[in-house]
């Protein structure tokens, strides 16, 4: 692959169930794209009828995508044998079915285009890791230092093209060294044109201005002044460009010939640390899945290690035959690099994976990738295994058993109110630098809220000697206390604080040995209510 050069791919998807899908190419270094040959700003459309070359007996249908815009039913996309026959986006659909009454109409569902076109995103990682939504029916891939494992950037794009064109979706496809060259020769130059490095001015030369991606009123005015093509804008000085036809005219310029970035918001976020097996033949059987696990786990790992970088996430994508994708994730609660650990923890999910009719393709990616050292044992170690060994294996199988927001620790957070004193952290998370104060010991377990007991006292401000909790009624052995807890005044408003708001908490042992803490809320010398007892937690 060429140095410091880029590849994308912009893939045009029509709506479900069997539409033209137009895929353009552009990008920072060598960028693929297909797309048909339908004007850019014409959405994807339903293709009915036979359009083969050969033709099968009969002749296409015109189909238009039909919108409601204020009030009015318009066409909001047509195909090519509509436009042929004098229809365009915009028009009335009453108007267009006077002209052409056999027009078969469908409604015009973005939302449906959209999640089709993400499916398609998804689908081409197979291609790329770095893969980019084009507008409403594009797509662009980078696919910078991946040819090679097609035999060249020409087998690649054959193959693309090929799969989509095998699954009913025409489309048409460009590499260059940057997005606005690909999207342009991918739309307008042949079909397959491949830009050599560094040599796709000349290409675009003879191209319509509209291949530039300029706004609407530069097309509009660039042909009434004479100026077709892109080599005459080329040819112009750039300081008339941007006075006559404003900035924004020169910066496509140069992002189409390289002298400016496009920045591309990639589906998933581009990482160096992905990998890919293709396989010979499909697989589907359970074994199979779990050996073909184990290798991609131990090429990503062995790379990670190399590298001096562990990563807390793994994603597993198992590619089928008919375009389909299963992703199997799992987490680590701290950065890890052994494949056979986190092959382990992949196995459980395999059963998950239904192949169809075969996988051709396993991809594995890792994220939240930062620096792990090499740790090694002290000297001085009796045998014993340490964190690493020891407690992550089992934290991790637990999150990714029962989920990450399930498995936490408590840590102890500085506040006077019990409910707002404990934080939930990651169980191997650096303890942090509060602690719990050992003059004030809370309950191993604090309830979700107190709950309401019955309490019988000797006087009004001594700990209880006999409480009712849950209908069963338990005699105090043992009390201390009281603790003083009052509102955080600072956080409440002025009227939502006073005497009511006090607890005074007891910590009490039973008879039969158990220990729980409660308290009572309010004061007696509080003339307007009576104070409430409540249980908050149990020690132990």
């Amino acid at each position: 692959m060429r140095k410091n050069s880029g590849s994308s791919a912009d893939v045009k998807a029509s709506p479900r169930g069997g539409g033209d899908r137009e895929a353009v190419g552009g990008g920072s270094d060598r960028k693929i794209g297909p797309a048909t040959g339908r004007r850019p700003k014409t959405p994807p459309s339903v293709a009915c009828g036979d359009t083969s070359p050969t033709g099968g007996g009969f002749a296409p249908s015109p189909v238009a995508l039909v919108a409601t815009e204020g009030g009015t039913r318009r066409l909001a996309a047509v195909d090519d044998t509509a436009a042929a026959l004098g229809l365009h986006v915009g028009q009335k659909a009453a108007d267009a079915a006077a002209l052409v009454p056999d027009l078969i109409t469908a409604d015009h569902d973005p939302e449906g285009d959209r999640a089709a076109l993400e499916i398609l995103c998804d689908w081409c990682v197979r291609f790329s890791p770095a893969v980019a939504i084009d507008g409403l029916d594009g797509l662009l891939l980078d696919v910078e230092g991946v040819s090679h494992l097609w035999g060249g950037e020409a087998a690649m794009l054959d193959d693309l093209l090929d799969r989509l064109a095998r699954w009913g979706a025409s489309a048409r496809g460009a590499i260059a060294d940057t997005p606005g060259a690909a999207w342009a020769l991918a739309r307008y130059a042949p079909d397959r044109t491949i830009a050599l490095p560094g040599g796709q001015g000349a290409l675009l030369a003879p191209l319509p201005v509209a291949a530039l991606r300029l706004d609407e009123a530069a097309q509009a005015q660039l042909p009434r002044l004479g100026l077709f093509h892109v080599g005459q804008l080329l040819a112009l000085p750039r300081g008339q460009l941007a006075k006559r036809f404003g900035l924004s005219t020169v910066l496509r310029i140069d992002q189409a010939l390289g002298a400016a970035r496009e920045a591309l918001s990639f589906r998933r976020p581009a990482t160096p640390w992905f990998d890919r097996l293709a396989f010979f033949e499909p697989i589907s059987a359970l074994e199979d899945l779990g050996r073909v696990t184990r290798d991609i786990c131990a090429l990503l790992c062995a790379r990670l290690e190399a590298e001096g970088q562990g990563a807390r996430r793994f994603e597993l994508v198992f590619h089928r035959l008919d375009g389909r994708d299963y992703p199997v994730r799992v987490g680590l609660s701290r950065p890890g690099r052994d494949a056979a650990r986190i092959a382990k923890l992949l196995k459980p999910k395999l059963d998950t994976v239904d192949p169809g009719f075969g996988i051709e393709i396993v991809t594995l990616w890792a994220a939240d990738v930062e620096p792990l050292s090499v740790a090694q044992r002290s000297l001085d170690a009796d045998g014993g295994v340490g964190l690493e060994e020891g407690l992550a294996p089992l934290v991790d199988r637990l999150i990714n058993r029962l989920g990450e927001d399930r498995v936490w620790r408590a840590d102890p957070y500085e506040s006077h109110v019990p409910e707002r004193s404990v934080t939930r952290a990651a169980p191997l998370d650096p303890s942090p630098d509060a602690a719990w104060d050992p003059d004030r010991p809370r309950p191993s377990r604090l309830l979700r809220r107190p709950e309401a007991i019955e309490v019988i006292a000797k006087l009004p401000d001594d700990p209880p000697v006999q409480f009712r909790w849950r209908g069963k009624s338990r005699r105090v052995r043992l009390a201390e206390g009281p603790e003083r807890i009052g509102q955080e005044w600072w956080r409440k408003a002025f009227d939502e604080i006073g005497p009511g708001k006090v607890r005074d908490y007891y910590r009490v042992e039973d008879e039969t040995g158990e220990r729980f803490w409660i308290f009572r809320a309010g004061l007696y010398a509080d003339g307007e209510k009576a104070p409430k007892w409540w249980l908050h937690g149990l020690f132990g």
